[in-house]
C-alpha cells in the first residue's frame, strides 16, 4: 500500500511540474509583428521588421527584442523576470528602464513598464490558444507626455 502511494504520489508530482513548465513554454517562441494588425495611437507606427524571442526561465520568462523604431533606427532591448510583479532592469530601451511581468493566466501576461520609478505603460498580451498569434495592449504614456493606446500583433 505504501508503495502504491509513492508512485502515485510521483506520478502526481511529475505530472504538476510538466503542467507548470508547459503553461510557461505557451509564451515561448520567435514572433514577428504583425504591422498591418496593428494600431500604434499616437503613432507613429515602427518600420521594418520587429521581432521578439521570447524564452522560458525557472518561474518566469527572458525577452529579446529587435527592430526599427518609427525614424528608422534600429532597437534592440532584453530582460528577464519572473512572475512575481517585482521590477526588473531592461537594458537597451529609452522608453523604460523596469519591467514586471505577472502571469495572469496561462495565456494572458501582464508588463508594467517603468521609467525613473514612474509607470509609463502596462501591457495585457493574450496569447492564443494555438500558440501562432500574440495580442498585446498597452496604455499609459510616451516619452513626450502623450496618452498610449496601442494594441500590437505579433505571429509566430
Amino acid at each position: 500500500m505504501k508503495r502504491r502511494m509513492f508512485v502515485l504520489g510521483t506520478i502526481v508530482l511529475c505530472f504538476a511540474a510538466s503542467s507548470s513548465a508547459w503553461a510557461a513554454d505557451a509564451f515561448s517562441g520567435n514572433w514577428k509583428l504583425n504591422l498591418a494588425k496593428s494600431k500604434f495611437d499616437p503613432g507613429p507606427a515602427p518600420k521594418g521588421p520587429n521581432t521578439s524571442k521570447i524564452e522560458s526561465m525557472p518561474g518566469g520568462l527572458k525577452f529579446t527584442n529587435n527592430g526599427v523604431d518609427a525614424e528608422g533606427k534600429a532597437t534592440a532591448n532584453e530582460w528577464s523576470g519572473k512572475f512575481d510583479g517585482k521590477d526588473n532592469p531592461v537594458e537597451g530601451d529609452p522608453n523604460r528602464d523596469t519591467a514586471a511581468l505577472k502571469k495572469i493566466n496561462d495565456h494572458t501576461l501582464e508588463i508594467v513598464s517603468k521609467k525613473d520609478g514612474k509607470v509609463t505603460t502596462t501591457n495585457r498580451t493574450v496569447f492564443s490558444k494555438d500558440g501562432k498569434t500574440r495580442t498585446g495592449s498597452a496604455t499609459g504614456t510616451n516619452a513626450k507626455g502623450e496618452k498610449v493606446n496601442n494594441v500590437t500583433v505579433y505571429e509566430k
